[in-house]
């Protein structure tokens, strides 16, 4: 029997990124999310929802509210716009602790592709470069 090697994983750097994946339209929340943030706030939870949340499309759902963004058009409201950092990193909801998951950086993916492409690990330089 032959052991599968595993595939090496894909680091992320995240603080080297313009925050892409908080510029999606819907940051889904759930109600540990909202508790979390009321007590990061010192807010009710009732109070919390309704100043950091909006109903989505979908029956039940619940968005996080955004704020414009010069890069993105808008952007997850808890964004420092200047450093581009979570303003409530430790309170920040469930699935920003997961991102990217199982899935792929778009970011990352982008960034990767573009500078293969150039031949250049350079390429798209900007002060959020991944390493």
């Amino acid at each position: 029997m032959t052991k599968k090697s595993k595939s090496p994983s894909k680091h992320y750097n995240c603080s080297k990124c313009p925050a892409y994946c908080c510029s999606y339209a819907r940051i889904c929340l759930n109600k540990k999310d909202i508790a979390r943030l009321a007590v990061h706030f010192g807010l009710d939870e009732e109070k919390a929802r309704r100043k950091f949340t909006k109903k989505g499309e979908e029956k039940g759902e619940i968005i996080l509210r955004h704020k414009k963004d010069e890069h993105y058009g808008t952007i997850c409201r808890f964004i420092d716009s200047e450093t581009r950092n979570c303003t409530v990193y430790e309170a920040r909801p469930k699935i920003c602790r997961e991102f990217p998951g199982e899935g792929h950086c778009g970011y990352y993916d982008f960034l990767k592709f573009e500078r293969d492409t150039q031949e250049d690990k350079d390429f798209i330089s900007t002060t959020w470069n991944q390493d």
